[in-house]
C-alpha cells in the first residue's frame, strides 16, 4: 500500500507497542496525543501489520513496553527496513490502568452501568489500550509532566 493522503494530514506519529508472547498491542498516536489507530494482533502478524501501518502513517518512533519479551522484540523491530528509533517505557501497572481506560473508551450501556467497574468483565484483550498508555507515558516524560 502506498502512502495514503491520510498520512500527510496526520503528521508525525508514534507507534505504541505492547509486546507479548502470543499477542501484541499496537496503537498509532500523534505527537498531538490524538489516537489514530489501535489493534491487538497475533505475534505472527506483527511484522506485516507494522509494515502496513508504516505505509499509512508517518511513524517517527516506536514506543515499547519494557517487560515481557521486550529484548527479543526490540531486536526484531530493529531489523525492519529503515527501522524507526525504539524507546522502552516502563509498563508497570499499565494493565490495571488499561482496564480503567477501557471503560472510559467503551462505557457500559443499559443495566451494565449499575454494575461496579471492579465486577465488570472485559470481553476482549486490552493490549492495544496498553500500547496507547505507553505512548502517553512517553509523551508525558518528554514534556516533563511526570
Amino acid at each position: 500500500m502506498a502512502n495514503s493522503s491520510l498520512s500527510t494530514l496526520v503528521g508525525p506519529t508514534l507507534l505504541g507497542f505492547d509486546p507479548g508472547r502470543s499477542k501484541c498491542g499496537l496503537a498509532i498516536v500523534g505527537l498531538d496525543r490524538v489516537l489514530h489507530y489501535h489493534e491487538v494482533t497475533a505475534v505472527e502478524a506483527v511484522p506485516d501489520t507494522i509494515a502496513t501501518l508504516r505505509d499509512r502513517y508517518s511513524i517517527s518512533a516506536i514506543v515499547m513496553g519494557d517487560q515481557t519479551g521486550s529484548g527479543r522484540w526490540k531486536q526484531e523491530l530493529s531489523n525492519l527496513p529503515n527501522a524507526p528509533r525504539i524507546t522502552l517505557v516502563d509498563e508497570r501497572y499499565s494493565s490495571l490502568e488499561a482496564r480503567d481506560r477501557y471503560w472510559e473508551m467503551y462505557p457500559p450501556k443499559g443495566i451494565g452501568k449499575l454494575i461496579p467497574q471492579s465486577f465488570r468483565s472485559i470481553s476482549r484483550p486490552i493490549d492495544d489500550i496498553v500500547a496507547i498508555l505507553l505512548v502517553e507515558r512517553y509523551l508525558k516524560r518528554l514534556s516533563g509532566e511526570d
